[in-house]
């Protein structure tokens, strides 16, 4: 009887050290209720780049006076060869290499490293020697080309547009479907470009509470997330097409040999 128990004792106890061992890899923020979370204190706020889309709108009591501040597109052509009039959505700023959008009236305008209320404030400082003194602008900047890239182990690998700005790392797995079972929750790699064009990359680790007060935490503009395979997915990818034919091919070699003996037994 103790024969018998022995190896079921050593077996229950394997598949709990397992167990344990896989809850480790698979949970996230694992110490966050042993750590401060005072250096995440504050608001996230977004830094214009080079080469982000902006989208500016002037308004004023006054139309005219904010009009021409506004640039719209105007490509409806009348049957004549005429250009229309007619208003159409906003032209859209793109920041260059050096950091400058060209605004109008105002021209070029230094606005990389600043975040939307900073440009908001610029563009009000620069426009209004050009209004009535009575007028008090109302600016509006959005960034209208934020978006993160999340490939590897996730369960919908997509480029997601961030309409708010703001989004956490957290974020943007959970709207690329997660992390699969097979997604390296330890070791998660962050590429980021900064405002000269140089790459740089780090390694987030999931299971890790601190990651709350790492500076890449919050996500920028063109960031791109790659959650790398873990051992069991990498063996099982070395199992490929040609491993399993010559398993088929064993197979039927097997089966052939099985009934050539039975025939000749008989």
């Amino acid at each position: 009887m103790k024969k018998i128990l022995i190896p079921f004792v050593l077996l229950t106890i394997v598949i709990f050290i397992s167990s344990c061992s896989s809850t480790k890899q698979v949970a996230y923020f694992q110490n966050i209720d042993s750590i401060s979370l005072a250096a995440s204190r504050g608001l996230y706020d977004a830094h214009i780049m080079p080469k982000d889309q902006l989208t500016i709108t002037v308004l004023t009591t006054n139309p005219e006076a904010s009009a021409p501040f506004n640039l719209s597109v105007r490509n409806a052509i009348s049957t004549d060869g005429q250009l229309s009039m007619s208003g159409g959505s906003l032209q859209g700023y793109l920041v260059d290499n050096d950091g400058n959008i060209n605004f109008p009236i105002v021209g070029s305008l230094h606005v990389q490293g600043l975040t939307k209320n900073e440009c908001q404030d610029l563009i009000k400082s620069k426009i209004k020697p050009y209004l009535n003194v009575n007028e008090n602008p109302i600016v509006t900047v959005r960034m209208s080309s934020y978006r993160v890239t999340v490939i590897g182990e996730v369960g919908r690998p997509s480029v997601i547009p961030v309409t708010t700005e703001k989004m956490s790392i957290i974020e943007a797995l959970a709207q690329a479907g997660d992390l699969g079972i097979y997604g390296k929750r330890g070791n998660i790699l962050l590429i980021r470009e900064d405002a000269t064009g140089q790459k740089h990359s780090t390694r987030l680790n999931l299971n890790d509470g601190n990651l709350i007060n790492s500076p890449y935490y919050y996500l920028q503009q063109n960031d791109i997330i790659y959650v790398e395979p873990n051992k069991v997915k990498a063996q099982n990818s070395a199992i490929g097409s040609s491993t399993t034919l010559w398993f088929s091919v064993v197979g039927i070699i097997t089966s052939l040999a099985s009934l050539l003996v039975n025939i000749l037994r008989n």
